[in-house]
Formats: C-alpha cells, structure tokens, sequence
C-alpha cells in the first residue's frame, strides 16, 4: 500500500514538474533566441518577469493559471472583519499581504504599461500585464471600504515569518490592519492613490467602467491621505517609514494629474514644491525621483514652475552615472549599481527603469544630455549605462549567471520562497506544518521543487558573490515590486532593439 502510493505520488511528482517545466519550453520556443553577454532576449525576459506575479497570487486562482504550482489560499481573509480581502499579492517570500508595498508594485507595473504599451503589445505580453495589474488594483478597491478607511495588512508578521508553510497550507493569524481618520496613515493611502489613477490610465481604452471607477477611489484615497496626515506604521519592522509621507503626497498628486488632467493637482504639487528633495534611491519608500521623473515631460513642455523638481531629477542621474563629479551610488567590480547590501536589485531595478524613461524624454525634447557638473551626459550614454544593468542580472557578470530564476541556464536554485521550497500541493497533499516546513525544506541542500519562473532575487554582494542559499533572504528573496520595475527596464530595451537605435 505504502509502495503503491509512493510510485503514485512520484508519477504525479513528474508530471507536475513536467508541466512547470512546460511552461518554460513554451516560452523558450516563443521568445528565446541564444542570449550572448552583448545582447539578451529581452522578450523571454519580460515574458518571465510578467508570469512571476501568478507565483505570487493570493486568493481564488483562476482558470487560466499559468504557474500551475500553486493552489488557492487565504481564502477567508477579511471575515473576521466582514470584509472581503481575498486575493491580491504577497509581497515576497512570506505569505503576509503588506498593502503598501503591494500599492507601490502596482504603481510600477502600470508606469511600465503605460511608457511601453506598444513595445510590451509587440511581443504579445500586454494582455498578461494588465492581468497582473488587475489582480491588484482589484484587492486595493477591496481594501478601501469607505472614503476613510483602509485596510493595510493581512497577516501577522511575526508569526508568519517563524514559519515555513506554503501558503496553500498557511495556519498563521491572519490579523487585519487599517487606517481611518483616527489612526491615519498617509503613505499607504497616498501609494493606492498613486497606484488606483496609474491604473486608470492603463485601462482607459480597454475598460472605461473600470478605469472610472479607478480613478474615482483614487481621488477619494488621496483626500483621505491629505486630510488626516500621519505617518504609517502598521507594517513596521517590516516596511517602515523613513523618507516621511510627503513624497508618496506629491507621487500620488503627480498620478492624479495625469489620470485626471485636472490642474488641482498640478497646482498641489507646486504649491507643496519645497517638500520636494533630491535622492539617490527610488524605492517602496521614498518616491521623489518618481515624482521628478513623471514631471521633467511636464516641464518640457512649458511647465517653468516646476523648475526645482527637474533639476532634483538631474540629480538623481548625476548621482548614478559612473564619471558624474556628484556620484553617490558606486558599482561593484563587475559593473552593478549597489546602493545597500539588503536586496540590493531592488535599487537596481528601480534606477535603472528611470534611466530609461529619462533617456526618452531628453529624446522626445530634443534635448542634448544632462550636464552634471562639465560632464554632459548624452541620452545615448544613459540608456547605454542602464542597459549594461539589465544585461548584467540577465547573466553578464562575474558569476556568469542570471539572477532571474528560470531565465538562461544557470541561475538560483535555492529561493528563499516558501511556495516555491515545499513541493506542491497538487504532489504533496499532506500538510507541511510550520516547523516541519523548516526541517524538511529550509535547511535542505536541495534546489527548490518548484521552479518560480521570472522571479529576479536579491542580488551579489558588493564583490557580486552569490551565495545560492534559502537562508540568505537577503540576497536570495523575490519581491513583487523588483520585478515590477524590471518589467520598465526590459520593455525598454525591447523597443530599443526594435528601432535599432541600440
């Protein structure tokens, strides 16, 4: 009996694997051709980069589920509450819903659709986009249950990171946290506003119901955040506060009047211009090279007063391109921006998505280059520079490997991912406790059974040492928001390759 179900087990053991793998070779046929340090299939790349956000699903998972891997979870969450806060992402390795983190994914996921819309269409991965952006903005209307009120968390995080379970399993509390007018928390209000009017925008032509109903929940987040100002702290130690809230204030404003046009919000911004300042990251956390970066168009084309908003944009180039004499973020040896040692790509990742839209603006105005201090930087060049950053997490680097699971033919094995450590549960029915996921996973030397295709982790040291280890959450952890901004990056170069122009 024992036997006969080991052999059935390993039957569907191979099958599953042969179906995760599946998907691999589908996509290989489709969109790979032989990668070369000069040049990487930038299409496979984007094509895995969008599919690693249905690993990462929570709630009902629907018909056409690529990763076939993973089950339904968290079905219940919100009941205690009599809401319904089923389904949106988790963030990354764990299986906590963090809102605002979430919120910022988003926000990026729809900045890629709406810059690249025709390069992403190109290569027939548009629809899968804005499958991955609904899944979001989907949850995020959940979450604003009225004009005040905004849940921000499912999960205790706590507890949930002293476990390893799949999250088909997860028997962790899912505890609630919200803002409303008494406890305020102003940058997860203001980041769903950001991500609710991005979306709009995205969905404008595709679904004009939804794209109103968007941008309606959007305005309504926004005079919440504005109103009742406060500094979030519901997801502390795990994603605090640092910058303050004001930056997500001027990113969502600067959403707003995009989705919106309406010269409210443009005068927000500049009314509120002083609370602007020039940084060397962009992140979950501080957003005002966002900001810059969505207004240096608007002040090309005549808007003079938002003149300091632009030069702190500069700034952020001259602060990443290598020769500038006001560098802040220096490479490592092989040629990576490394900003700080925790999860360093998502730095990368984010800089480099800028860069690109940078270098296409200068282009769109005609405009000759950047000038950080006698050094002029040219469009050119900046693409150049952050072109070299995607090749490098795509395999050209000293560890000659990929840093995006699933993509060329040697990258991490060893994610730190729960779902992606414990075989399936469609292969391993029985329930892998909390502790048992640890003793039988975590500490394993093995490759993780399931191959979570797209996911971009971490990252090398500051020598770009890679220690392919699942206790290295550091350097071996996924996040939803890294990949999102990876997606701008390689859809960027996909419409570089098209044109020749690079």
């Amino acid at each position: 009996m024992g036997c006969s179900l080991l052999i059935s087990g390993l039957i569907l053991w191979f099958a599953m694997s042969s179906k995760n793998n599946g998907i691999l070779a589908i996509m290989d046929e489709e969109l790979i051709s032989k990668s070369s340090s000069s040049s990487y299939n930038y299409a496979d790349a984007l094509g895995k980069a969008i599919l690693f956000f249905e690993g990462q699903r929570s709630g009902k998972l629907p018909k056409d589920q690529r990763v076939k891997w993973r089950g339904d979870s968290a079905l219940s969450d919100g009941k205690t509450q009599n809401v319904n806060l089923v389904g949106g992402y988790y963030d990354a390795g764990d299986n906590v819903k963090f809102g605002w983190p979430m919120s910022f994914t988003v926000s990026l996921l729809s900045w890629a659709a709406v810059e690249y819309e025709s390069e992403i269409s190109s290569v027939n991965q548009i629809g899968y986009l804005r499958r991955a952006i609904r899944w979001g903005t989907n949850f995020i209307l959940q979450s604003h249950t009225s004009p005040i009120t905004l849940f921000t968390q499912v999960g205790e995080g706590n507890a949930d990171h002293n476990c390893w379970e799949r999250p088909e399993d997860m028997d962790t509390p899912r505890t609630l946290y919200k803002i409303d007018a008494n406890s305020p928390g102003t940058e997860a209000a203001a980041e769903a506003a950001a991500a609710l009017s991005a979306a709009s925008i995205v969905f404008k032509k595709k679904d004009t119901k939804y794209s109103s109903k968007l941008l309606r929940h959007s305005k309504s987040l926004f005079d919440f955040a504005d109103k009742y100002r406060g500094t979030y702290t519901g997801s502390c130690p795990f994603y605090c506060s640092y910058s303050g809230y004001q930056d997500e204030l001027l990113w969502a404003a600067a959403w707003l009047y995009k989705a919106s046009g309406e010269s409210k919000y443009l005068k927000y911004i500049t009314d509120n211009q002083g609370w602007n300042q020039a940084a060397s990251e962009f992140s979950w956390d501080n957003k005002f090279v966002g900001v810059q970066t969505l207004l240096t168009q608007e002040f090309y084309g005549g808007k003079k007063d938002l003149a300091k908003i632009h030069s702190d944009g500069e700034s952020f180039i001259c602060a990443l391109m290598q020769g500038s004499y006001s560098l802040q973020i220096k490479k490592t040896p092989g040629g990576l921006l490394y900003t700080r040692d925790s999860n360093n790509l998502q730095y990368t990742t984010t800089s480099t998505m800028v860069l690109f839209i940078f270098s296409k603006i200068l282009n769109k105005n005609n405009i000759d280059g950047i000038h950080c201090g006698s050094t002029n930087f040219t469009s050119s060049e900046i693409k150049a520079f952050a072109k070299s950053q995607v090749d490098y997490i795509l395999g050209n680097n000293p560890m000659k490997m990929s840093y995006m699971v699933g993509y060329g033919s040697k990258y991490p094995k060893q994610l730190h991912h729960r779902g992606s450590s414990i075989p399936s549960i469609k292969v391993h029915q029985t329930k892998v406790g909390c502790n048992d996921g640890y003793t039988d996973y975590f500490y394993s030397s093995n490759p993780n059974p399931n191959i979570h295709v797209g996911a971009i982790v971490g990252g090398p040291d500051f020598n770009d040492q890679f220690n392919d280890a699942r206790s290295d959450y550091s350097h071996s952890e996924p996040t939803t928001y890294m990949n999102a901004a990876f997606i701008g990056s390689v859809a960027a170069l996909i419409g570089e390759i098209k044109t020749g122009t690079m």
